[in-house]
């Protein structure tokens, strides 16, 4: 029998303990479940070639039954929608043909394939009306590290997209649930990788031939993803590098909102850059004492910093641990994938244009804006600078977003030197604004009159950095665009 290709769309809620015993208990879940013991292999090259291209390949064990299955595994957040081979096999080795897509990439010698991890999980699973839904307890083995798993997965079965956020929904009001980001394959490789640590934002893997629709619908969940990915470590650790990208990604999403904002007819964007920019500005709070922290040696001094950093991240937990927090992540998820800006009549061309076409002109229209607010830096007021900085910001995240839609070697190489060039001009207007900021912070920490406060706030260093952004400036402003 060969595979089967298919399409799977659903829908990952991460839960605790706690949450998945009190709905097993509730009466939300449909009669009794069906508990199935699962144990899968999971298999790559010594390279990891598959994964590297965005596959999964596993053998899956239910009693006497084996399933193999191949997987599209690209990134999401919350909605995966990916293609699917799935055949029944005599054993537990894969069998690599014609089939799915894995001979064509390894080419010659599927031969190196081999286990790199397995997954033991007992399933319980319901079927609702149009939706499967499973909880999955269970952990991830690689070697002599492992790691648990504790998931929520909704499938759809009939229906559209907007019955799994319903199902959605009504779990998140009898227990806490958060927006699913990683497929086991995922973790399982991370798990065979260095210790968990900040994620970055990666390339949104845009296509010549997408739509403005298709393309703003990757951007946004790949800034979803991001933050999600920074989050968990933030609760875990109170990582710093993970609460940074955190904020990074919540910018990023502000950003594209931005971008994008003739993409939509009504006010829905708005509040969501309202919720997002009260999420940024609390965890900010923490943000700034940990640069504050970087410029202060130890002492007194720091110690009283680093008090109050220590509070600030005890409200940063909180506030990630909130339902407000949880429902705008579940409320951005469902947007995107289902929301009236994929139906809006007064908005159908702009769709329907194409991305490359779109993104020339938003980068253009961005650069003119950053090339005119620059002009007689040395002469513009801290407010200014500020508002330049922000503009910059969108500029260099639409430069993230498109890279993609513009891959020729000429292309590639004006792009490396313009977003060098924006990237150091964002630096030199990034200290001055954390250099502005700081009496303000010192203030509210009771700091103003210590001796070392004197050596953050000097005057003299500010002239520097005035001058610098100015030379940053004249250096962008010659940089070659890489859109045209």
């Amino acid at each position: 029998m060969t595979a089967a290709a298919s399409e799977e769309a659903e829908l990952k809620l991460e839960l605790a303990p706690e949450s998945a015993a009190f709905l097993e208990s509730s009466s939300l879940l449909p009669g009794d479940p069906q508990i199935v013991q699962q144990y899968a292999v999971y298999f790559d090259t010594p390279a990891h070639d598959l994964s590297k291209a965005g596959l999964s390949l596993r053998v899956r064990r239910n009693g006497e039954e084996r399933i193999q299955t191949v997987k599209a595994d690209g990134p999401a957040a919350g909605m995966f929608i990916r293609p699917e081979w799935e055949r029944p096999v005599p054993g537990d080795e894969p069998i690599i043909d014609h089939t799915t897509p894995i001979l064509a990439l390894l080419g010659t010698n599927p031969a190196a394939i081999g286990p790199v991890f397995i997954v033991e999980n007992e399933r319980r699973l319901w079927r609702g009306e149009g939706v499967e839904i499973t909880l999955d307890r269970g952990r991830i083995v690689a070697g002599n590290r492992e790691t648990s798993i504790l998931e929520m997965e909704l499938e759809l079965k009939e229906g559209n997209a907007a019955t799994l956020f319903a199902m959605a929904r009504r779990i998140a009001e009898v227990a806490p649930v958060r927006i699913g980001v990683s497929s086991k394959a995922e973790r399982g490789f991370r798990l065979m990788g260095p210790a968990a640590s900040a994620t970055k934002a990666g390339r949104v893997p845009l296509e010549r031939d997408m739509t403005v629709a298709d393309s703003f619908r990757l951007i946004a969940n790949a800034c979803l993803r991001h933050f999600r990915l920074n989050e968990a470590l933030v609760l875990e650790s109170r990582d710093e590098a993970a609460l940074h990208q955190a904020r990074v990604a919540i910018r990023r999403l502000r950003s594209a909102l931005v971008l994008f904002k003739k993409l939509f007819s009504d006010e829905t964007p708005r509040r969501f850059n309202a919720e997002l920019r009260w999420l940024a500005a609390e965890l900010g709070k923490a943000r700034d004492l940990d640069v504050l922290a970087g410029h202060a040696e130890p002492g007194p001094f720091l110690d009283r910093i680093l008090t109050a950093r220590d509070e600030a991240y005890e409200a940063v937990g909180e506030v990630l641990d909130s339902a407000r927090t949880r429902r705008l992540m579940l409320d951005l998820a469902e947007w995107i994938a289902t929301g009236d800006w994929l139906c809006s009549e007064e908005c159908r061309d702009l769709r329907e244009m194409p991305a490359r076409e779109f993104a020339a002109v938003v980068l253009e229209r961005f650069r003119r804006k950053v090339k005119k607010g620059g002009k007689r830096l040395k002469k513009l007021d801290d407010h200014s600078r500020h508002e330049l900085r922000k503009t910059a910001k969108k500029l260099r995240y639409a430069a993230d977003f498109f890279s993609a839609l513009f891959p020729e070697k000429r292309e590639r190489r004006r792009r490396k030197h313009f977003v060098s060039a924006l990237e150091d001009l964002q630096d030199r207007l990034g200290a001055l604004n954390d250099l502005v900021g700081a009496p303000e912070l010192l203030a509210r920490l009771g700091l103003s009159d210590a001796p070392e406060a004197a050596g953050i706030v000097a005057g003299g260093r500010k002239a520097d950095l005035v001058d610098a952004a100015d030379e940053a400036y004249e250096t962008f402003v010659d940089a070659k665009r890489f859109w045209r």
